[in-house]
């Protein structure tokens, strides 16, 4: 790495430390300071395995999910315009465009239900 590359990482540091230097210390009745341990103390969500690539789009039905991510309006546009280029690449291709009820944190059982009963594919995510 080169010297002149170092001075946003030596000014990150230099702040962090003006920052902890200026925020006081919590200690006990043994004055001893008290810290936080950032280990995570749950275990990791259990994992499913992801299903098998299709062999190919042709004739399949794919779901565009919004999921709510910065606002109504953040991912439509865009899944619009995907909708309209499979239209033109894969015409027998049927693109549904949904979007997830709730907040991005919430889930959406009716709606996963559906993908899993009529769709062969799904994107589920942000865009915009």
């Amino acid at each position: 790495m080169k010297a002149k590359n170092c001075w946003p990482y030596l000014l990150l540091v230099l702040g962090a430390l003006l920052l902890a230097g200026s925020m006081p210390a919590q200690t006990g009745a043994s004055g001893k300071v008290a810290v936080l341990n950032p280990a995570i103390a749950s275990s990791m969500a259990k994992r499913a395995p992801l299903t098998a690539r299709l062999s190919s789009l042709e004739g399949k039905t794919l779901y565009l999910v919004d999921i709510n991510w910065g606002g109504p309006d953040a991912a439509y546009s865009v899944y619009e315009e995907m909708q309209a280029w499979f239209a033109k690449e894969v015409p027998s291709l049927k693109v549904i465009i949904k979007r997830k009820k709730g907040p991005y944190s919430q889930d959406d059982p009716e709606l996963w239900k559906e993908i899993a009963k009529n769709g062969n594919a799904a994107m589920v995510g942000i865009s915009g």
